[in-house]
């Protein structure tokens, strides 16, 4: 059994929810674990429970958005792309955003960056900086995205927590030379805040403001 956790994110302008990020979760015995793949489950089961979390939420009524993760697998998959647009007619008018996990090639970015903006569809390059989506193999992809994400837990992970100030002020500067959005991830207390607030970055989302949980 597949569920969507929530995780929600906070605009520290007005410390409101403007939207959730949505995160599979499988069911063993009596816990809820990370499942194995991600594509374990096709994306038109996903997009069911999607939307069975956006009615839950009342993500329409509030305006918010929900983010919705695709690895590169399921984005090359030919179902994908027409399963996303039939989903956001279904929630309209709440809004949807495609996390992409992993960098696709530069045509692929290109086609389906047209194809889901013609339908309202945000895109979003996932945890920036860390993994394959490195500076060098993301640039020539960020024009044609609306937002991109820095995970302060992956550095945290890796040992590398000393790096992190440098990292956002890069992807700062980044964002704001792109006309992105940037939403910090991993924002675990006060002292994150502070930091986010040096570099300007007033869009969060951590386990300071919530873990995810079951809708």
């Amino acid at each position: 059994m597949y569920r969507f956790f929530v995780q929600p994110q906070i605009n520290q302008d007005d410390n409101r929810v403007f939207g959730y990020e949505v995160l599979l979760r499988k069911q063993e015995n009596d816990t809820w674990v990370l499942p194995k793949h991600f594509t374990d489950i096709s994306v038109t089961d996903q997009a069911k429970l999607l939307e069975e979390a956006a009615a839950s939420l009342h993500t329409a009524v509030n305006n918010q958005v929900l983010a919705f993760n695709l690895n590169n697998q399921q984005l090359r998959d030919p179902l994908t792309l027409g399963t996303i647009i039939a989903l956001k007619k279904r929630i309209a008018p709440a809004a949807l955003t495609i996390e992409l996990t992993e960098a696709p090639t530069l045509d692929e970015m290109k086609l389906f960056s047209m194809s889901v903006h013609q339908y309202g569809i945000g895109l979003v390059l996932d945890d920036v900086g860390t993994g394959s989506n490195t500076y060098e193999n993301i640039r020539f992809l960020l024009p044609f995205v609306d937002e991109i994400k820095f995970a302060m837990q992956n550095l945290r992970m890796s040992g590398e927590g000393d790096l992190i100030p440098a990292s956002l002020a890069f992807w700062a500067q980044t964002a704001r030379d792109f006309r992105l959005r940037l939403v910090l991830e991993g924002v675990e207390n006060e002292q994150d805040q502070e930091l986010a607030k040096q570099f300007g970055i007033t869009l969060h989302q951590g386990y300071l403001y919530g873990k995810p949980s079951l809708v």
